[in-house]
């Protein structure tokens, strides 16, 4: 350790904001205006988290509203769907980690193994593309093409199947959910890990060439040890996500029929919302997802940094 940075380790809060403010004045000015926005929008609206513990009124408002402490939290352990959503959402979050967050890793590596510069650039093109079309589209083209006149059912009725109501069985939401979630995202979440790769070193690789190293053994002994930091650090913000299920697209695709499976806290907390109007009630669900996120990052990091020496902070 430098003896400057020695110094900068002993100085008081202040010191240190002086110090930075007068080496790096221009940088820190320029992030004000980011800090104003992100003050605003994500720091500001989190005072509404207090309507979990108030019987909240938009007549009154949360100057006029009752005060009624964990009562929200106690009507949601207590409440007959408190069972169903909170296994729905893990077991959603759980299969998105065990098949969405491989999948880009593989793609990238089959990416990179690729020596033909134009099939290079087509295929990232292709896997990229679906990322930019919106959900409602993505929901749309997959009721098309699973609906009762859609190709899927075509295909079935070609071998003598019967058809099948994919949207209102059970057994096929959290495969489609998964699957559709893949096909959407796995091109732009490869982009992290190819830019992870194109930094390592290319003399590893003609060094184990030289050992006698074939392109298989190369991928687990350079490419996916090169790769760990990135892989560690994504996966810790995707442990973190386990509950934090998007609601977008499971309004879109779900219906009473397949509520056993599909119905999650985020739908149950829009709804509850929404519908019934149950403002603090709604608020007391969001908050308790929020803090199941947090404690599942905050574990990920601890376990992360315990046993790969390895964290995001």
């Amino acid at each position: 350790m430098s003896t400057t940075t020695r110094k900068i380790s002993k100085m008081s809060f202040y010191s240190k904001f002086l110090y930075d403010w007068k080496c790096n004045r221009s940088f820190l000015m320029m992030s004000i205006p980011g800090l104003i926005i992100i003050a605003l929008f994500a720091y500001y609206p989190m005072v509404g988290v207090l309507t979990a513990f108030q019987d909240y009124s938009l007549f009154k408002g949360m100057g006029g509203s009752e005060w009624i402490g964990f009562d929200n939290f106690r009507r949601f352990f207590a409440d007959p769907n408190f069972y169903r959503i909170v296994k729905n959402t893990f077991l959603l979050g759980l299969y998105n980690l065990l098949w969405s967050f491989p999948a880009p890793i593989v793609l990238a590596l089959l990416i990179n193994e690729m020596v033909h510069p134009r099939i290079k650039r087509f295929v990232q093109t292709a896997t990229y593309l679906p990322y930019f079309i919106s959900v409602v589209v993505i929901v749309g083209i997959m009721k098309s093409m699973f609906s009762d006149t859609g190709i899927v059912n075509d295909m079935l009725a070609t071998v003598d199947a019967s058809p099948i109501q994919f949207f209102n069985e059970s057994g096929f939401f959290r495969s489609m959910y998964i699957g559709s979630d893949i096909w959407q995202g796995v091109g732009y979440s490869s982009i992290l890990y190819l830019a992870a790769i194109s930094g390592i070193d290319t003399e590893m690789y003609d060094a184990a060439k030289i050992d006698g190293c074939s392109r298989f053994k190369q991928i687990f002994l350079i490419t996916l040890p090169s790769m760990r930091p990135t892989i560690i650090t994504l996966f810790i913000l995707a442990v973190g996500s386990i509950v934090s299920v998007g609601f977008e697209k499971i309004l879109l695709m779900y219906s009473p029929a397949t509520y056993d499976v599909a119905d999650v806290i985020s739908t149950y907390v829009y709804r509850k919302g929404m519908f019934d109007q149950d403002y603090g009630f709604s608020s007391a669900i969001g908050l308790f997802n929020s803090v199941v996120s947090i404690i599942f990052l905050l574990s990920a990091n601890f376990f992360s940094k315990k046993f790969l020496d390895e964290g995001l902070w």
